[in-house]
């Protein structure tokens, strides 16, 4: 919730079923992690921390973002400042 930014990454699979198909709903599964590993490290190079969350409701969010019925959420990335450390052994 106090990300600064969340990226979320969509993804049209029957442009790769076309010439794949059905394995090519792996393919873009893949090219979406690819993608997002790429995000978390220039994040993380940039001192940023960020994760990878897959649990989300997925109507909620294609109705968010508006997305067309053949296209389907398939990460949201949140990325913002890491949160403190705290000393090891300090009370939560």
């Amino acid at each position: 919730a106090g990300a600064a930014a969340v990226l979320m990454l969509t993804g049209v699979a029957e442009r790769t079923t076309f010439s794949y198909g059905e394995r090519g709903r792996r393919y873009v599964q893949f090219e979406a992690g690819s993608a997002a590993q790429n995000l978390q490290l220039e994040a993380a190079a940039l001192g940023l921390g960020s994760v990878e969350l897959g649990a989300f409701d997925d109507h909620l969010v294609a109705s968010l973002l508006t997305l067309p019925a053949w296209e389907e959420a398939l990460l949201v990335l949140p990325v913002g400042w890491p949160a403190k450390k705290q000393k090891r052994g300090a009370p939560c």
